[in-house]
C-alpha cells in the first residue's frame, strides 16, 4: 500500500506515492506535477537506507540518552540567556524543515526566549524576493500559479535555470510549449544552461545586468504607450519616481546587444499574457531586491499581475521555504506575514501565544548571525537540518565561527556532516518518510508530508525536540500531542494576518480534526474561513500597502566593479541536492556528475594552461578549492560556475563556498553567491588516479573526491608527488589493508595499475597516472566484488565485452553519452527517437534538455551544408 506524500527536495512541491519498500513514483493526482518526477525525485527510493544516520543522542562524541541530552541543551542556553541576554542565542534552521518545526522554533526564539536571533538557509535563495514584495505588494505575496505557466503567451524565465533546479516546472513549461508551439520561451541567463534548449531567444546578460535590462524595458513600455494608465491610475504609486529611475539608466548596461533589446522589448510589449520567472540569479545579488523590483515594475505599469496566464513569479529553491516564510522563518519577520517593527503586531502575537516576552526588533540575518558566533556574541548555538559549514559563504570561516561558540547543538539525519562535526551535541532527528506535517510550495500550495516508516533507533520529529527543551526550559505553551495540533494553532494565528489586512489566511482551516489533517488535500492558500479560497492575488487591483496601491521602487543598477581575477558563479546541478546529505546515498544520482568541477570558457583555460580533465585550483584572500576542470563554451570570458554541493566528507577540497567571499544585498541580506572574485590556475599535479573499491573511501589527498556504487565506492584522485610505494598508496586510497595485491607498471608511460583480492575476489581497483587516466570508470566498479582474475581486472574492461557507454546523460538508466552518439549516428533524429532505442529520456525525462542539446549538435554539419 503507497503512501501520498510529498518530495523533500526543490519548491516545486511534488505529490509522491511511496511505499516502505522503497517504490517511488509520481502521484497523478497532485496538482504541482501530475504524476511527473525529476531524477532526484524519481530516485528517492534509494536514499532511505540507514547507512551514516545518527540514531541516538551523543555528547562530545558518545552516545546517550534523550534525558541527558536535553537538559543539557535547555542548561545551556538557559544560563547563556541568564548571564548574557536573550541575544546571546541563535537558532539557524532550514526550508527542509516541516511548517510545524519551523513554526515551533519561531515561537520558542521570538515569543519565549524574547530574541529574533531565528534565521534560515532560506535567507541564501529567497530572501531579496521576500523584501521585493513587500516593498511593492506592501506583503510577501506570491501572485501567480502553477497554471499561468501553461496559460501564458510569453514565458520569460530571469537568473533560473529551470531544467536543472526545478525539473518539473520545466517539464510543464515544455509540454504546454509541444501543445501550443506559439508559446514563446525567453531564457536570460549569463550561461548557456539545459534550460536554453527550450528557449526561442538566449539572452546571454551580463552578471547583474538585470536592472539595466528591466528599466530599459520600463522606458519602452512608456515610451511605446504600452502602459495601462487606468490601472495605474487606480492600483499604482510612485510610478512617476520608478521611470525617472528607469530613464537614467542605459539599457547598454545588461551587456546585451541594441538589437537584441529592442526583440526582447518588443516581444514583452507585445504580449499580454507573460509571465516572467525568476530564481537564484536574480536573488543572490547585492542588488538582488532591487532586481526584483525592477521587474515587479513592468507587471504593475501594464497591469499584467494577477490574472490567468501573466504576472511576476518568484520560484522558490527549496521544499518549504515558502512555509517558513508564512511562520516567520526570517529574522526579521514575525509568524503570519507580521511585522517585528510594528508594536501592535508584536503584541497581539505575544497575547496569541500568551508568552512572557516577545522579540523587540529584527534578529541577525545569516551572514551577520555567524559573524556574531565569530566575534564571540553567540554564546549558545542550535543548528537544525542544515549544513552552514558547506553552503555558507566564506563556508572555512563560518566552520570555525561555529566552532568558537561556546556551546553549539546540531539537529541532524546523519551522524556525520560538516557542521556536525564542530557541535558538542548532535540530536537525531525523524528525516523524510519518518515523520509527518505540510509544506508550502512556490505557488502558495499547501501539502501534507506524511510517514510511511518508523522513525529508525532513537530519532524523533523536529517539533517534538524543540518542544521538549522548551519544556526543559520553563516554558509553558508546547504541550503539543501531534503536528495536527500544531498546524491548528498556526492556523487560528493567522487571523491576525487578516485583522491586519495581510494576505496570509488559513482560518479555514483552523479547526481541522486530526482525520481532517491526516486526509488535507493539497490546498492553495489563501483559505478563510467562508471557503472562497482563490488561486490568484491581485486580479482585483487591491493591494496590501496603506490605501489598497501597489508601488513601483525606482531602481538604480549597481557600478561596475573592477576586478583582477574570474567572477564565480556558484549553483546546483541536476541530480544533486544542496549538500548531498540524502541524494548522496544514490550511486545512480553520484554516476551523472560524479566529482566537483569548474566550468571555464575554452580561451580562459588556454590562458592558464589548463586541458581537458586538467584540475583547477581556485583561490581568494580566505579559501581555496581543487576541481575538476570542464572546458565548455556555456559562460563568457572571464566566468566560471561551479556547483555548491561538494562536502569535506566527500571531497579533499571541492567545497566551492571556501573561495566565495561576497557582498550581500542591503535590503533583504542576501549574499551575492553569483559573483564571488576568484583566482584560477592549473593545479600542478604530478599524478592522477581513479580508484574502485569495496569499502568506504576517505577523500583524503591533495585532490579526492568520493561516491558510493553499488558495490562500493568510486573516487578520483591526484597527488602532487609521486608516492615512494605505489602498493601502499592503493591501500591507503581504497581502504583496503588485507588480501593479496598484483600491480603492473608501464615505465615508460608511467601508468600503474593495481588489484587487490580478498578470497579470491576484487576488492579494489586503482589506476595512476602522471596524465588525467582514460579508463572505462563503469566497467571498473562492475569488477569489484567479481572472481575476475587480477591480471585482467587490471585492463579496465568489464569481463562482459560491452562497450564503454560513456558519461551518464540518462541516470534512470545510466545511458551513457556514447550509446547516445551511437544511436544518432544510426539514424535517431529526435528525443522520442533516441528514447525508443536507449530508453533515454523516457522515465522522469530530466535528462531531455541535454539529449536535445546532443540532437542540435547533431545536426550543425548537416545546417553547414
Amino acid at each position: 500500500m503507497s503512501t501520498s506524500t510529498t518530495c523533500p527536495y526543490c519548491g516545486v512541491g511534488c505529490g509522491v506515492l511511496a511505499t516502505r519498500d522503497g517504490t517511488i513514483k509520481g502521484d497523478p493526482d497532485h496538482p504541482s506535477n501530475f504524476g511527473r518526477l525529476c531524477s532526484k525525485g524519481a530516485a528517492l527510493g534509494e536514499t532511505l537506507g540507514l547507512e551514516g544516520r545518527l540514531l541516538a543522542p551523543q555528547i562530545a562524541g558518545r552516545k546517550t540518552g534523550w534525558d541527558a541530552a536535553l537538559d543539557l541543551v535547555a542548561k545551556k542556553f538557559t544560563d547563556a540567556i541568564s548571564d548574557h541576554g536573550p541575544n546571546s542565542v541563535a537558532f539557524y534552521v532550514s526550508g527542509q524543515f516541516l511548517t510545524e518545526d519551523y513554526y515551533v522554533a519561531n515561537k520558542l526564539m521570538k515569543g519565549y526566549i524574547g530574541s529574533a536571533n531565528i534565521d534560515t538557509n532560506s535567507r541564501l535563495c529567497m530572501a531579496s524576493s521576500v523584501a521585493g514584495h513587500i516593498r511593492a505588494f506592501g506583503t510577501d505575496t506570491v501572485p501567480g500559479t502553477y497554471e499561468d505557466l501553461e496559460q501564458a503567451d510569453l514565458i520569460v524565465l530571469v537568473g533560473s535555470n529551470l531544467a536543472w533546479c526545478h525539473p518539473v516546472l520545466y517539464q510543464r513549461i515544455a509540454a504546454a510549449k509541444e501543445a501550443r508551439p506559439e508559446l514563446t520561451v525567453v531564457n536570460i541567463d549569463p550561461r548557456r544552461t539545459a534550460t536554453t534548449q527550450l528557449a526561442d531567444l538566449h539572452l546571454q546578460i551580463a552578471p547583474d545586468g538585470d536592472i539595466a535590462l528591466f528599466n530599459g524595458l520600463l522606458s519602452y513600455l512608456v515610451d511605446t504607450q504600452m502602459i495601462d494608465l487606468a490601472y495605474v491610475h487606480d492600483h499604482v504609486s510612485n510610478c512617476r519616481d520608478a521611470v525617472l529611475a528607469a530613464r537614467a539608466t542605459d539599457p547598454l548596461g545588461s551587456g546585451l546587444r541594441a538589437q537584441d533589446l529592442r526583440t526582447f522589448y518588443r516581444l514583452w510589449a507585445g504580449t499580454e499574457k507573460v509571465v516572467t520567472v525568476f530564481s537564484q540569479g536574480v536573488n543572490q545579488s547585492r542588488c538582488g531586491t532591487d532586481k526584483v523590483n525592477a521587474i515587479l515594475n513592468c507587471h504593475l505599469v501594464t497591469g499584467r499581475i494577477g490574472k490567468p496566464g501573466m504576472g511576476p513569479f518568484s520560484v522558490t529553491g527549496q521544499p518549504n521555504a515558502m512555509g517558513g516564510r508564512e511562520v516567520g522563518g526570517l529574522a526579521n519577520m514575525l509568524a503570519c506575514h507580521l511585522d517585528i517593527a510594528n508594536p501592535d503586531h508584536r503584541m497581539a502575537v505575544q497575547n496569541a501565544w500568551q508568552s512572557p516576552t516577545i522579540c523587540t526588533r529584527p534578529g541577525l540575518k545569516a551572514v551577520d548571525l555567524f559573524q556574531a558566533c565569530a566575534d564571540g556574541r553567540i554564546k549558545a548555538l542550535w543548528i537544525m537540518s542544515t549544513n552552514p559549514a558547506v553552503s555558507m559563504p566564506d563556508a572555512d570561516g563560518v566552520a570555525r565561527a561555529i566552532a568558537n561558540v561556546p556551546f553549539t547543538v546540531v539537529t541532524d539525519i546523519m551522524a556525520r556532516t560538516d557542521t556536525g562535526d564542530l557541535a558538542g551535541v548532535l540530536l537525531p532527528a525523524a528525516g523524510w518518510g519518518e515523520k509527518s506535517g505540510t509544506v508550502t510550495n512556490s505557488e502558495r500550495r499547501i501539502s501534507r508530508q506524511r510517514a510511511f516508516l518508523p522513525a529508525p533507533g532513537m530519532a524523533r520529529p523536529d517539533w517534538d525536540i524543540i518542544s521538549d527543551v522548551a519544556r526543559r526550559m520553563g516554558f509553558q505553551g508546547f504541550e503539543y500531542d501531534s503536528p495536527a495540533a500544531i498546524f491548528r494553532e498556526y492556523a487560528r494565528l493567522t487571523e491576525l494576518s487578516v485583522t491586519f489586512g495581510k494576505d496570509l489566511d488559513l482560518t479555514g482551516l483552523s479547526d481541522l480534526s486530526d482525520d481532517g489533517y491526516e486526509t488535507l488535500a493539497p490546498v492553495q492558500w489563501p483559505v478563510p474561513r467562508d471557503g472562497m479560497a482563490r488561486g490568484r492575488f491581485f486580479g482585483n487591483g487591491q493591494y496590501f500597502h496603506t490605501g489598497g496601491k501597489a508601488r513601483m521602487i525606482p531602481t538604480v543598477p549597481p557600478q561596475v566593479e573592477t576586478r583582477d581575477g574570474f567572477l564565480l558563479n556558484t549553483g546546483r546541478i541536476r541530480d544533486q541536492w544542496h549538500t548531498m546529505t540524502r541524494t548522496g546515498k544514490s550511486p545512480r544520482l553520484s554516476r551523472h556528475l560524479a566529482e566537483p568541477y569548474i566550468e571555464i570558457h575554452p580561451l580562459d583555460a588556454a590562458d592558464i594552461g589548463v586541458g581537458p580533465a586538467d584540475l583547477i585550483q581556485l583561490s581568494s584572500s580566505h579559501g581555496r578549492g581543487v576541481f575538476r576542470a570542464l572546458i565548455a563554451d556555456k559562460a563568457q570570458r572571464g566566468q566560471l560556475f561551479a556547483p555548491m554541493h561538494w562536502t569535506r566528507q566527500r571531497s579533499s577540497a571541492g567545497w566551492v563556498n571556501a573561495s566565495v567571499l561576497c557582498g550581500r544585498d542591503p535590503v533583504s541580506g542576501q549574499p551575492a553567491l553569483k559573483s564571488a572574485v576568484v583566482q584560477a590556475k592549473r593545479f600542478a599535479a604530478a599524478w592522477y588516479g581513479f580508484a574502485a573499491s569495496a569499502a568506504p573511501m576517505q577523500p583524503n589527498r591533495p585532490y579526492a573526491a568520493v561516491s558510493l556504487t553499488d558495490t562500493g565506492s568510486r573516487g578520483e584522485v591526484a597527488g602532487i608527488k609521486p608516492p615512494p610505494d605505489w602498493e601502499a598508496e592503493a591501500r591507503a586510497i581504497t581502504a583496503i589493508s588485507d588480501g593479496t595485491i598484483s600491480t603492473l607498471h608501464d615505465a615508460g608511460s608511467g601508468l600503474v595499475r593495481v588489484a587487490i583480492t580478498v578470497n579470491d575476489r576484487i576488492a579494489a581497483l586503482f589506476f595512476a597516472s602522471p596524465r588525467p587516466v582514460a579508463l572505462n570508470r563503469d566497467a571498473v566498479v562492475a569488477l569489484i566484488g567479481t572472481d575476475t582474475p587480477p591480471l585482467q581486472a587490471l585492463a579496465g574492461r568489464s569481463g562482459s565485452g560491452r562497450a564503454d557507454a560513456g558519461a551518464v546523460i540518462c541516470s534512470c538508466f545510466s545511458v551513457g553519452i556514447n550509446t547516445l552518439r551511437e544511436a544518432l549516428a544510426a539514424g535517431a533524429t529526435s528525443v522520442e527517437a533516441l528514447g525508443a532505442v536507449t530508453c533515454a529520456g523516457t522515465n522522469c525525462g530530466s535528462c531531455k534538455p541535454e539529449l536535445a542539446a546532443l540532437l542540435s549538435v547533431a545536426r550543425l554539419p548537416m545546417a553547414a551544408e
